[in-house]
């Protein structure tokens, strides 16, 4: 498993980004939330990912882009633990949570607990 995030892995169908919003069901960890949908992805891709910050909260892009930006780094260095446990293939969308400019510690550490939590609850959707 390399540690990168190609072009592939990126979620850029509208469609299924709407659709994410309509049936998706979510995680989240503050001050990150994930939402996840099972789905069909091309090219035997497991996960296609994207990511948000809102614009209400984050006027100013220079904001909005650093954050996205840290969202994708830390997704990008912990995506393995969620890519060797799961079976299937989902879309992700994490959304960015918080109202102040996060420390680069406090998003890993909520990257970290909500893919733990998505694998938490995909394991136990499988057991019942």
């Amino acid at each position: 498993m390399s540690l990168q995030f190609p072009k592939k892995e990126k979620l850029k169908n509208k469609k299924l980004i709407e659709q994410l919003f309509v049936e998706g069901k979510s995680v989240s960890s503050f001050p990150i939330k994930l939402i996840y949908l099972k789905t069909s992805l091309p090219e035997g891709i497991k996960i296609q990912a994207a990511v948000t910050v809102p614009k209400k909260k984050f006027k100013s892009a220079v904001h909005r882009n650093r954050i996205k930006r840290l969202l994708r780094e830390n997704y990008r260095l912990q995506k393995q633990q969620v890519f060797n446990t799961i079976q299937g293939e989902y879309a992700f969308l994490f959304l960015y949570l918080g109202k102040d400019m996060p420390a680069n510690t406090i998003v890993q550490n909520g990257m970290k607990n909500v893919l733990d939590k998505f694998v938490n609850r995909i394991n136990d959707a499988k057991i019942d």
